[in-house]
């Protein structure tokens, strides 16, 4: 059979839940750091206004998958064209035969496997008892990252802030429905919301630090979700100096995430990371070893992520009969 299933981002939405998606991300790092995988690869483009990069990686699961995935990233978007922000598909291939398995929209797969890593990071770095999270950057990775927060922290406070003042504000009634204990608040006084903070994720395109070592309590666990080209900066690079820093894929962070940065700035090497997130879910490194210790998660999204989403939702796709045959061979 030649036909290739086409998935839309309502498909993904039906097919692939945070919790699921937790899972299988769990799994892939875990499997990434006990050498189980090989290293994914990246390709990179800019242009004036945004910029395409390529995520690649291939894992044996069900059964054997090559994924790439190709991805637009054009900041402006929202306000200018009304268009998403990441735009994009995931080619899932065979890694057999080659044979081209399944188009899928990236927009959903995205948003959900790099909300499950920040999940992930939490469940294994923030506090225990941590209650009060604040987000930068008031999106749909904005609601994704509280969901996957929520799945194993009892969250009793969110701050949010964005610069558009009305995605703060649609975030807020989105977690005041989900969610009736918790009380969210946007916020203006961002150094106040920090420091009261036990979680931070920032999730925005800047290009200037948003999170400044001075204003970070002990204790504190901050996931870096928004850097994932050199131009963008989340993390002040002295904060990334004096704290433990976790990376997803370690020479991915120097390259292009906040740990790049300080590396530039001669604050820090490569072996100041303390850990790759699978390392630790894998327990051959050590999370957090005290109440007092500010931690960051240095978050590029890898494609081993993509392979572990991409698969479920097409597994799913072809039990429950959803998407679209096309056969590119006639």
């Amino acid at each position: 059979m030649t036909d290739t299933l086409i998935l839309s981002r309502s498909d993904v939405t039906k097919l692939l839940t945070i919790e699921e998606c937790i899972g299988a991300v769990e799994d892939a790092l875990k499997m990434f750091a006990e050498g189980k995988v090989d290293p994914p690869k990246v390709l990179g483009l800019h242009a004036s206004k945004g910029g395409v990069h390529i995520k690649a990686g291939a894992m044996t699961l069900n059964r054997s998958y090559i994924v790439a995935k190709m991805n637009s990233n054009f900041p402006g978007n929202p306000v200018k064209f009304n268009l998403p922000t990441i735009q994009g598909v995931i080619a899932v291939f065979d890694a057999d035969n080659g044979a081209l398995l399944a188009l899928i929209d990236s927009i959903e797969i995205t948003i959900l496997r790099t909300g499950a890593a920040t999940g992930i990071a939490s469940k294994y770095l923030s506090k225990q008892r941590s209650e009060t999270l604040t987000i930068f950057g008031c999106g749909n990775q904005g609601l994704v990252s509280f969901k996957a927060i929520a799945v194993s922290r009892n969250l009793k406070t969110v701050y949010l802030h964005d610069t558009m003042q009305s995605q703060a504000e649609n975030l807020m009634k989105q977690i005041t429905s989900l969610s009736k204990g918790i009380e969210a608040l946007c916020v203006d006084d961002v150094k106040s919301a920090i420091k009261q903070s036990d979680i931070i994720v920032t999730c925005t395109p800047s290009r200037t630090p948003i999170v400044y070592l001075e204003d970070v309590a002990p204790g504190t666990f901050i996931a870096a979700v928004g850097c994932d080209s050199e131009e963008k900066s989340e993390i002040h690079p002295r904060l990334m100096s004096k704290c433990k820093v976790i990376s997803d894929f370690t020479d991915q962070c120097a390259a292009f995430g906040d740990l790049h940065h300080a590396i530039e700035q001669g604050l820090v090497t490569k072996s100041h990371v303390h850990a790759e997130l699978g390392q630790i879910i894998a327990r051959q490194k050590t999370g957090r070893d005290n109440d007092r210790e500010v931690i960051v998660f240095d978050s590029t999204g890898t494609a081993v992520q993509d392979v572990a989403a991409a698969s479920i939702v097409y597994e799913k796709a072809l039990s429950e009969g959803l998407g679209i045959r096309f056969d590119f061979q006639q």
